[in-house]
């Protein structure tokens, strides 16, 4: 703790109705200090949407009396010592200041004891870092560091506020995609308080994990300082698929970057920094980051030396499809919901396409084909996956391989097939009205057609119902040999 707390003047911008809700506690004689995250978003002008109030001289019930004139309010159960309250369609957590002692093991193994009266910088303590432990008085629009949290988020740096820090393993998960979210670096005895937390790793429940690791892949600016927090604290062990690449060669011709786990960062970086991966919807860029890291997983079982073209070699055949095995049972350890799970697996698996194509386009087919195999993921992600994969090989870039990155993208515009699977054009309705009776054969002729169709035999209605003319008279011939006239007459 700083033996003098700073003051930083500084001009936060509090919604209407929340500025309403803290005056009128005021007029009551109460302190209010917006605390946490909206303070550290604020100074990195990122628009905060977290507000989180604490109340020091007035208890619940009188916090929630004066609320409850503006809002609708809600008291959280005492042990948590909040006030939910809700004005202009916007929720705001109110609370007195509290401590919480470590009472059993876990993320949830406290017991809390709040204090109305208790000490500012005593009831910062139970906070995690110092960056999120910045208080903003709303009288005096200053912002008030009793712990350093203005000298570290300039400098970068994810440091922890006391020992306390070590009674919530969760912490250590939130580390990673702090680091990732804002690009920060963790202090080394902070680093040295993680390994020492290891042992309750197991403690925590997959769906608190998994909030973590959703977190840093729909929100990461530099991902790769997020995958560092994770092996500097030791905490990598827990995830034995990623912690496979630490040190894992690469041919260093086509690899001069380093090992997997140095490739790997560089993606991940530059999906996030040198693709429209920012713009997607936020489940999706979860996907598409979970499937950069994961592209390589394979190389870990996949990874030999021996010739290749007459020379000694780093070389992982395979290693594509290995690794669809292992993204899918890492995101199953990461709680990840299976939906997430199908789509990275996808776009892990696929990620080589453009390896069968080294001197031509790919054909039209193959691209529709591509499209169904993927689904449900998309081939515009799975070029995203390409793009970030080529691009993490610094200094090296291949004009051949953006070439061809640069085809796929026209081939797929062209075929309409970015986003979506083809859609099938001969459907049940065109073959009623061939005259063919709606039957269990139906769907039989119709995933025969689909086939036709993915490799170009027709394009629209009228081209599908021609084929599927022949089709039958082709089928009737072959039945009841090449002199028999066909079955359905009326499709000529």
């Amino acid at each position: 703790m700083l033996e003098t707390p700073i003051s930083h003047p500084f001009k936060l911008d509090i919604p209407e109705g929340l500025n309403r809700a803290i005056k009128a506690l005021q007029e009551k004689k109460a302190r209010c200090r917006i605390v946490g995250g909206s303070i550290r978003d604020a100074l990195l002008d990122i628009q905060p949407h977290d507000f989180d109030i604490e109340v020091y001289g007035l208890d619940l019930e009188s916090i929630q009396a004066v609320l409850s004139r503006l809002g609708k309010t809600s008291q959280v159960g005492k042990s948590f010592c909040v006030v939910k309250f809700w004005i202009d369609r916007k929720e705001y957590d109110f609370s007195i200041p509290r401590m919480e002692t470590k009472t059993g093991s876990g993320h949830r193994g406290f017991t809390v004891h709040w204090d109305i009266a208790m000490d500012e910088s005593r009831a910062l303590e139970r906070r995690d870092f110092t960056i999120n432990a910045l208080m903003y008085d709303p009288q005096r629009k200053v912002i008030i560091d009793y712990f350093g949290g203005l000298r570290d988020l300039e400098e970068k740096k994810l440091k922890h506020i006391s020992l306390a820090f070590k009674e919530d393993p969760l912490r250590v998960m939130r580390a990673v995609q702090f680091a990732g979210r804002y690009g920060l670096s963790l202090d080394l005895d902070t680093a040295a308080i993680c390994r020492d937390m290891k042992d309750e790793f197991w403690t925590l429940p997959k769906e608190r994990i998994w909030g973590e690791w959703q977190k840093w892949a729909m929100k990461s600016e530099k991902p790769s300082l997020g995958l560092n927090v994770l092996k500097e604290s030791g905490w990598i062990v827990f995830f034995p698929e990623l912690n496979s690449l630490l040190r894992l060669p690469q041919d260093p011709e086509w690899h001069p970057e380093g090992d997997v786990w140095t490739h790997v960062g560089h993606c991940v970086d530059a999906l996030v920094g040198e693709t429209d991966w920012v713009s997607k919807e936020a489940n999706d860029r979860c996907v598409l980051l979970m499937a950069v890291l994961m592209h390589d997983l394979g190389k870990a079982t996949c990874t030999r030396f021996a010739e290749r073209h007459g020379q000694l070699r780093w070389i992982s055949p395979g290693h594509d499809q290995a690794s669809v095995g292992l993204s899918e049972t890492l995101l199953e350890k990461m709680g990840a919901p299976k939906a997430v799970i199908s789509r990275v697996a996808k776009l892990v698996g696929n990620h080589h396409f453009l390896n069968a194509f080294k001197k031509e386009a790919p054909s039209s087919a193959s691209m529709r084909r591509l499209a169904r195999r993927l689904h449900p993921a998309t081939i515009g992600e799975l070029e995203l996956v390409m793009i970030a994969d080529h691009l993490g090989r610094p200094p090296l870039k291949s004009e051949s391989q953006a070439k061809r990155l640069r085809c796929f993208a026209e081939k797929a515009e062209e075929l309409k097939i970015e986003e979506s699977v083809p859609e099938n054009i001969l459907k049940g309705r065109h073959l009623i009205e061939l005259g063919l009776e709606p039957s269990k054969s139906f769907k039989a002729l119709l995933t025969q057609a689909y086939e036709a169709q993915l490799d170009g035999a027709f394009d629209n209605e009228e081209e599908a119902k021609v084929w599927a003319r022949s089709y039958l008279e082709k089928t009737d011939k072959d039945k009841n040999g090449s002199d028999t006239k066909p079955v359905q007459d009326n499709l000529s």
